[in-house]
């Protein structure tokens, strides 16, 4: 199997968990906001596979899922949000994953989390759903702010979970492990 096929289909399966993580494994933490699972699996692709397995794991991913359980509604600003997660956190996981020094490794990451899901989920998901929605920005980033609680703790708890995955992914797919 050629290197392009193996990386189309371990990004489908990633996509597939995606969804699967994020019906199945529902943590309630705000009145009516799940943790989003689907996040780890985000952060592993991207820390294993790099930016673009897993950008498309986190945009196909909520896409699949939102049509499964509300249609388009939300689709467009998750959609974004992911993209702007997924290339930030695909780009500095490359940059970190090679560093030594695991102290500074884990702040310069989690600091990409928190700057990623910001950029991510409360200015790109809010400036979306303000266009959609026509209502004021405030509001939208208001009514986005456990999204961001919750998916930046997600994605922090993802860190080390990604990292002893990667070991295994190595071993499995070493021609695509970057």
């Amino acid at each position: 199997m050629s290197v392009k096929t193996k990386w189309i289909c371990v990004t489908a399966v990633g996509i597939a968990m995606f969804v699967a993580f994020s019906l199945c494994l529902q943590v309630p933490v705000f009145e009516n906001y799940y943790l989003c699972l689907g996040y780890v699996v985000t952060a592993v692709y991207c820390y294993s596979f790099g930016a673009v397995s897993g950008t498309l794991v986190s945009c196909l991913g909520v896409v699949l899922y939102c049509l499964l359980i509300s249609g388009l509604r939300g689709m467009p600003g998750w959609t974004l949000g992911n993209l702007v997660i997924g290339i930030l956190l695909g780009l500095t996981f490359r940059v970190t994953k090679p560093m030594k020094q695991v102290p500074l490794k884990a702040a310069i990451n989690a600091a990409a989390i928190v700057a990623a899901t910001t950029l991510g989920i409360l200015a790109m998901k809010s400036m979306t759903e303000c266009l959609l929605y026509a209502q004021p920005f405030a509001l939208r980033a208001a009514k986005n702010v456990y999204a961001f609680v919750a998916d930046i703790v997600v994605l922090l708890v993802s860190l080390p979970i990604c990292m002893t995955l990667d070991k295994l992914a190595g071993k499995m797919f070493p021609d695509l492990v970057k």
